[in-house]
């Protein structure tokens, strides 16, 4: 069995390494989805050769790139050491997800892009008779955006069950918390009267992701949305659940306080 606390906890000490050294943001988004990133990318058709049959995955909120970034070295799809020009000058490794990283299937942060492209790709599967699925990794955020909507009945209209969601409610999108902003909620009724199989999980049980990615549909024919509740900045105490590591850079003193509570972790 995969020791997902252990490769969620390398994740965010390495990603937490990245975001520091290059003076950028988004940590709170990042360590959110780490957790469900870890559990994935165990279970993802996916490997260094990239083969045509491949599962493809698609990371709508591109702000996590850095987490992107190091699960893809792990597969040995990226060299590791191109971790460490992550956000530097001349690098390609950007701070939101690009087609220019091999592994990369889609430029991600573009809010509410990347559910449509994976659809897009989802029926094109479907067309060709392939085995191979789409997982796209998108925000609570993104919700607010028209083409989520639209995607979401043309994914349930065309029958595409080889699509799969993962929503990462973390509650907070850029400017405030998700419920002031533009509240949602009921999440889960509103994919089901889209006719989506629908499944509410929480996003940091490692057990919970597991079977949601495994998951035996109701109906062979809908496509799956998984409702990941996730709590922004999880790992380090003084990250979780507060809005200002949306956009906030990780300066030295704040870098090792989070580290020393990560190392905490291990064991």
């Amino acid at each position: 069995m995969e020791d997902y606390k252990t490769i969620a906890n390398n994740a965010r000490k390495k990603t937490l390494e990245m975001i520091h050294k290059a003076g950028t943001s988004h940590i709170g988004s990042n360590f959110s989805c780490v957790d469900i990133l870890a559990v994935l990318f165990s279970k993802l058709n996916l490997d260094k050769h990239l083969k045509k049959d491949r599962d493809r995955f698609v990371l709508s909120k591109g702000w996590a790139a850095a987490s992107l970034y190091y699960f893809l070295s792990e597969k040995g799809i990226i060299p590791k050491r191109d971790l460490e020009t992550y956000c530097q000058p001349g690098s390609n490794y950007l701070g939101l997800a690009e087609t220019e990283i091999r592994g990369v299937e889609v430029a991600g942060g573009a809010m509410g892009h990347g559910l449509p492209v994976a659809l897009g790709m989802a029926l094109a599967a479907k067309l060709e008779n392939a085995k191979w699925k789409t997982y796209v990794l998108m925000s609570d955020g993104e919700l607010d955006c028209g083409t989520t909507w639209e995607c979401a009945a043309l994914a349930s209209h065309h029958n595409l069950h080889n699509l799969i969601l993962i929503i990462d409610c973390n509650g907070f999108q850029a400017m405030g918390a998700k419920h002031d902003v533009l509240n949602m909620e009921p999440l889960a009724d509103k994919w089901k009267a889209f006719n989506w199989d629908v499944v509410e999980i929480d996003g940091h049980h490692y057990n919970q992701i597991s079977k949601a990615l495994s998951r035996k549909k109701t109906n062979k024919q809908k496509p799956l949305v998984i409702i990941a509740r996730t709590t922004k900045g999880k790992g380090v105490s003084f990250f979780e659940g507060k809005l200002e590591w949306h956009y906030k850079n990780v300066d030295q003193e704040n870098y090792q306080k989070a580290l020393t509570e990560l190392h905490q972790h291990e064991g």
